[in-house]
């Protein structure tokens, strides 16, 4: 594990996300109002890819059976079945660039 260049900040505007895959881990980053979050890509539920999915605020929903997700803490939101929190990495900035630690 370690820290992984993701890309420049240019690449996630505001109010979106983007799948990334570093050492063999999907993760997904998110920009909410220029505060950059990564999880696990993968939601718990059936294995959708959330990046298919929608941002709405600090919410990533799945794009399958629409499981909640907080995209800051990985934390389960909203889902009618209890199902696992989701993974979450510290990203930072250095010189417009973004770095995911996972």
């Amino acid at each position: 594990m370690g820290r992984h260049l993701i890309g420049p900040e240019s690449d996630i505007p505001p109010g979106t996300m983007k799948k990334v895959t570093v050492s063999g881990l999907d993760v997904l980053v998110a920009n909410v109002d220029g505060a950059y979050h990564a999880v696990d890509d993968t939601c718990t539920h059936s294995g959708a890819s959330l990046s298919e999915g929608s941002l709405d605020g600090c919410t990533v929903v799945c794009g399958w059976h629409k499981a909640e997700f907080d995209c800051v803490t990985g934390k389960l939101s909203k889902f009618p079945a209890p199902i696992r929190d989701l993974g979450s990495y510290k990203v930072t900035s250095e010189d417009g660039s973004l770095f995911v630690e996972t």
